[in-house]
């Protein structure tokens, strides 16, 4: 248990570690190209290394680069080299969703498996579109959730009609995939797309190892047939969801946090995390390579989360601290999560004694007039742990349960937090 300190009235220039995103992307694209990449500005995280010890277990070449967090990657031209492999992705989302797609491009029999929770994530819409497409994946306890056995022998492309509203990663896979499938791909999204954000840094990747994706509103993505990933050097951006936490540090102390190395045209959707802090009434200003926010009266707001599902925690500590309610809507898929992410936030906002209100899709904070101290749990979800931090710095005795589970996408986070102040 980890208890922190208050502070308040900082001024500071930060850095994040590399984009989980883009990181576990990248390992995908580099892993299925042709030729050898360098990728920069690794992630070196719990849900980055399961996706490396994943791609190593069918084949692949995963070696430490010259350079501190670089990695060489010696891809496999889209041909996955094991015939066999029993493969463990942890609770990581982005592992089980992309290894999935492109474990059927092999030829053999692979399982892939995670912890007791990734047992209730579902699953099935990606696989009921990866055998549309020819694939022949299933759900081994019919539960739609993994474990998945993929009995593989390629894609043969085609068209196919998925929706989109449980999770973007579904779409991100198989797009990930395509390029290797005998037939073009035409994805048709039946609904609305969840995090459209995190489908564009999907398809800003697939670009720039040498793989064009046209996109129609986010309703159709075709994929032509015949391209292959090409093997090149891949800088990963900074991390927008791990800036959010230093942003709304700005916004609860009423300091001013500048993040280097995240821009304005950065396509992270939680990049525009400022942008919300600025509608709550914190100073915001932003550059080419850097982007900063200073405390201001905070005050609630009604706003649609649907494009950054991964900041919701951090407004929620930002939003107890406000003048008025802030409903948070349109986030439902936070129940698929690492946790159900919309009760866990009801249940710790009730712990240090802030009014809340649950919905289906969300939920709505009226503050109380003093939040008090408590001991936070974190059901081992990173966010829960990162976010509910934040209200320590400014209640006293605001203790994190486990605080070793942000070692999933931030292991040094509560280093770097405490830094800001000592």
């Amino acid at each position: 248990m980890l208890e922190i300190k208050p502070t308040h009235g900082i001024d500071v220039t930060v850095k994040v570690p590399g984009s989980k995103s883009y990181t576990n992307r990248a390992l995908i694209t580099a892993s299925l190209a042709a030729g050898e990449s360098v990728i920069k500005n690794v992630l070196l995280s719990d849900d980055t290394r399961l996706m490396m010890a994943c791609l190593k277990e069918v084949g692949v070449s995963i070696k430490s680069g010259q350079d501190d967090n670089a990695l060489v990657i010696k891809g496999c031209g889209g041909a996955i080299p094991a015939r066999e492999a029993n493969l463990f992705a942890g609770n990581a989302g982005t592992v089980v969703r992309f290894m999935t797609a492109a474990l059927t491009l092999g030829k053999g029999r692979y399982e892939i498996d995670g912890v007791e929770r990734m047992r209730n994530r579902p699953i099935q819409e990606l696989l009921n579109g990866l055998n549309q497409l020819g694939a022949d994946v299933t759900s081994k306890e019919t539960t739609g959730c993994p474990p998945v056995i993929i009995n593989a022998s390629g894609l043969k492309g085609g068209t196919i009609k998925m929706k989109g509203n449980v999770s973007s990663q579904y779409i991100s896979a198989i797009l990930l995939a395509a390029p290797y499938a005998t037939n073009g791909v035409h994805i048709i999204i039946t609904d609305e797309l969840a995090s459209k954000s995190y489908v564009d840094l999907t398809i800003e990747v697939m670009n720039r190892f040498g793989v064009s994706v046209k996109r129609d509103s986010y309703k159709e993505f075709h994929i032509k047939s015949g391209q292959s990933y090409k093997g090149c050097e891949y800088m990963v951006e900074p991390d927008a969801s791990s800036a959010s936490y230093f942003f709304a540090v700005a916004a609860i102390t009423g300091s001013k946090v500048r993040v280097e190395g995240l821009g304005e045209n950065s396509l992270q959707g939680d990049a525009s995390f400022v942008d919300i802090l600025g509608k709550m009434g914190c100073v915001t200003r932003k550059a080419k390579n850097w982007l900063e926010v200073e405390g201001g009266k905070l005050k609630g707001i009604d706003i649609d989360m649907n494009n950054t599902p991964d900041v919701v925690q951090t407004l929620v500590a930002v939003a107890v601290f406000a003048e008025g309610k802030t409903r948070i809507r349109n986030v439902k898929n936070l129940r698929y999560k690492e946790t159900d992410r919309i009760s866990a936030l009801v249940n710790e906002l009730k712990r240090i004694g802030v009014k809340v209100m649950e919905y289906e899709d969300g939920l709505e904070i009226e503050p109380s007039t003093a939040p008090h101290s408590a001991e936070i749990s974190t059901y081992n979800d990173h966010r829960m742990a990162m976010s509910f931090a934040l209200i320590g710095l400014r209640i006293k005795g605001i203790k994190i349960k486990n605080p070793e589970c942000v070692h999933k996408t931030f292991p040094d986070f509560f280093e770097r937090l405490e830094k800001l102040y000592s």
